[in-house]
């Protein structure tokens, strides 16, 4: 299984498409994961692995509003909104488990109607 990365800009392939729900890029051959679909990857991953990741990630949400998750059979592309929904779960009981979980919402490129 290839380890996911996060690409430096989302480019075109990322608005949504409703009459596909995975698209193949002719350069990179990965497949495009779009929006009327449900995807989910586990990863099993060393701490330095998984920490590189997240400051990939961070470093996407800081400088914008779009991102990338990638690998080399598929790619992600997804334009969030606000706010961002960070959850910090500790289970301090028995093995002591510390889950962090990031939610972000899609953003929709919709306006409102004129009122007149």
């Amino acid at each position: 299984m290839t380890e996911p990365h996060i690409d430096g800009d989302a480019d075109a392939e990322s608005e949504p498409d409703s009459d596909h729900e995975a698209d193949t890029d002719a350069e990179s051959e990965r497949t495009t994961i779009r929006t009327g679909r449900d995807f989910e990857e586990s990863y099993r991953l060393d701490a330095e692995e998984a920490g590189r990741f997240l400051v990939e990630l961070g470093e996407q949400l800081r400088d914008g509003d779009e991102l990338t998750i990638a690998t080399d059979e598929w790619e992600l592309p997804f334009a969030f909104g606000e706010p961002v929904e960070l959850e910090i779960d500790f289970e301090g009981v028995g093995e002591p488990e510390l889950e962090i979980e990031l939610e972000l919402p899609g953003r929709t490129d919709e306006t409102a109607p004129d009122v007149e």
